[in-house]
């Protein structure tokens, strides 16, 4: 029967600590003592092993080291990134990858001191572990037993599902079992930092709730994290970890890598994984999942010399040759970039971003450091600020396409005065550079994506002709905005009532073609919906009635259509439908997923028809 001994305290800090010693005779070998030398300070040993617990950090020396669930703010290595069953960071005492070697390498020098601020920067933001051991099997110099430490437990470690539980005993069974020493004690020590874990746990709260954040709830998220004294990075870490967990944002980040991780390993990637890698970062906008998770993947896996055709490439030859003229004032040439320069500049700035080609970023950094050195060198600040200039517009640019695109795709989203002035401004600036140069940065493409659904090209369409009204004084930012809204709110009753009479039809209704049969559906869902505070007021007859006709379409697709589809993989039959049908592309993939499920059926066979034609 294993025995083992748990204490539990928290420093003045706000770090809450759990410490569990376990093995053999863990009664009788019960090492530790509190305050020594007049320090608030816990210190636990074994026999060459030492661990303390202040209020500023901790001390270590010994064998062991830590380990902690992987988040999205920790730069996680590409050798574990790429093999998808390793979830968690070890870190051994005196440890280091030789970059020359290429291999781990050890030390004796095992000691050393840790603040609880870099704890949780470089480990997990919440939950981190540290542990030594004393075993037969662990003897000899520390290199040697960290080494042995590393070939006993390094793989379990790194791919346990108890870590990111924060289960403890399962985590010393781990230990325990995989030591294989009946004589063995472990040291394990478990760090919480309270005020992170407060937030995260909040975050997840209202996350989870309804998949989205209200002003209500970020400005409670933003009081708390003032009160806590949580700097904006960590709240980035922990909200895009409890984000990217959620189940339905998790699979397609995971598909996003596990695409990448497939054209790295064979050193390419064709046309028809580009346009994978495309649909899935469109849904992502759709589903809200953050842009940070996909800059993490591209940064680790995506490779410049992927390109299929270096002629693709040739637009940024043109970029090289304007950004290059900004060095040119030395000589007495006029090197300002002019209009026509900043179209080609920002045409190329948005071929860039739609191919996710980050040569271009690293011209601009390239000019950065050089404008940087020029000006050490005494060189004119007038390159520096022409550059300077340039980034602004890239700056506007990317705001504005990003804040478009959720309006065009996602439901609910917080749309403000302060955005349509950001517009306003933004196409104010564009069109200055050319006329409907706004139009053509950011919308004609926008129009001819076949995944804009009806509601994201109707908002679209009333932005775009509200602020031409609002340039000619015949429409207000509030009566813009109050338009908006309502086809919102309109978006966000069409997809309730959708799931909620779908839900109804299949469970109670195998017909529901009469008026009478659907007027008693609609009083049955309206009850339904008022009861669950869903909805107030009445359910439009014109909403409803699109609904029960989008319904009746979905279901002659997957009744009839998609079988014949999948059996002779009559791909054309399918964008027939998708283009007459007016349905939400997005839906009907999500449909297709639940038919191929149901039925066992691989998605894969759908594959070349969900390739996105350019």
């Amino acid at each position: 029967m294993r025995k083992d001994i748990r204490l539990h305290g928290v420093t003045e800090g706000k770090i809450e600590y759990y410490v569990f010693m376990a093995g053999a005779d863990a009664c009788e070998r019960f090492s530790y003592s509190y305050g020594d030398g007049g320090r608030d300070e816990v210190r636990f040993f074994s026999p060459g092993n030492e661990f303390i617990i202040s209020d500023e950090g901790i001390r270590h020396r010994g064998n062991g080291g830590s380990f902690c669930e992987y988040m999205f703010g920790i730069d996680q290595p590409l050798a574990d990134m790429v093999k998808g069953d390793i979830r968690n960071r070890l870190a051994m005492y005196g440890a280091d990858y030789g970059r020359e070697t290429a291999r781990l390498q050890f030390t004796d020098r095992t000691d050393g001191t840790l603040g609880y601020d870099r704890i949780f920067f470089e480990g997990n933001a919440v939950c981190n572990y540290f542990f030594f051991a004393s075993s037969s099997l662990i003897s000899g110099s520390l290199r040697k037993q960290q080494k042995e430490l590393v070939r006993i437990l390094g793989k379990a470690v790194k791919r346990s599902t108890a870590v990111g539980k924060e289960d403890d005993n399962g985590i010393i069974d781990l230990f325990t079992s995989t030591l294989e020493d009946p004589k063995a004690q472990l040291f394990l020590f478990k760090l919480i930092n309270r005020s992170h874990q407060h937030y995260r746990n909040l975050f997840r709260e209202l996350y989870y709730a309804n998949k989205k954040i209200t002003d209500e709830d970020f400005q409670r998220l933003t009081r708390l994290a003032q009160d806590l004294s949580i700097d904006s990075y960590q709240q980035e870490r922990i909200r895009v970890d409890v984000m990217y967990k959620h189940r339905k944002n998790r699979p397609i980040v995971d598909e996003y890598r596990n695409i990448l991780v497939a054209c790295s390993a064979k050193g390419s990637i064709n046309k028809m994984e580009n346009a994978r890698l495309t649909r899935l970062k469109t849904l992502a906008v759709r589903t809200k999942i953050p842009d940070a998770l996909f800059y993490h993947l591209d940064e680790k896996l995506l490779k410049d010399s992927w390109g299929e055709d270096q002629e693709e490439h040739s637009y940024l030859a043109e970029v090289r040759q304007i950004l290059e003229g900004l060095f040119l004032s030395g000589s007495h040439i006029d090197s300002q970039v002019n209009r026509e320069d900043l179209q080609k500049l920002l045409r190329a700035k948005r071929r860039a971003t739609e191919s996710r080609d980050h040569l271009f970023e690293e011209i601009l950094l390239d000019t950065g450091r050089s404008c940087d050195e020029r000006i050490r060198d005494g060189a004119d600040m007038v390159i520096l600020e022409e550059f300077s200039s340039i980034i602004t517009y890239f700056d506007r640019y990317d705001a504005t396409s990003s804040a478009i695109s959720k309006i065009a795709f996602m439901e609910n989203v917080r749309i403000s005065e302060d955005m349509l002035r950001s517009f306003l401004g933004a196409k104010r600036e564009f069109d200055a550079l050319q006329e409907g140069f706004f139009e053509e940065l950011f919308i004609t493409d926008l129009f001819s994506d076949r995944y804009l659904g009806k509601y994201g090209r109707s908002k679209i369409a009333i932005l775009m002709k509200g602020l031409a009204l609002i340039e000619e004084n015949r429409m207000t930012m509030g009566a813009l905005l109050e338009q908006l809204q309502a086809v919102d709110g309109e978006e966000s009753l069409f997809n309730l009532l959708r799931s909620h009479v779908r839900e109804r039809i299949r469970n109670f209704y195998s017909r529901y073609t009469t008026r009478a049969h659907q007027e008693e559906l609609k009083q049955e869902v309206t009850e339904e919906l008022r009861a669950g505070r869903l909805l107030t007021g009445e359910i439009p007859d014109r909403i409803f009635r699109e609904v029960i006709h989008t319904i009746k379409k979905e279901a002659m697709y997957l009744h009839t259509l998609l079988p014949a589809i999948i059996e002779e993989k009559n791909f054309s039959l399918r964008e027939d439908f998708m283009d007459n049908s007016g349905l939400d592309r997005f839906y009907v993939e999500e449909l297709e997923r639940e038919y191929c499920h149901l039925n066992r059926i691989s998605e894969d066979v759908l594959t070349p028809a969900r390739k996105i034609r350019t």
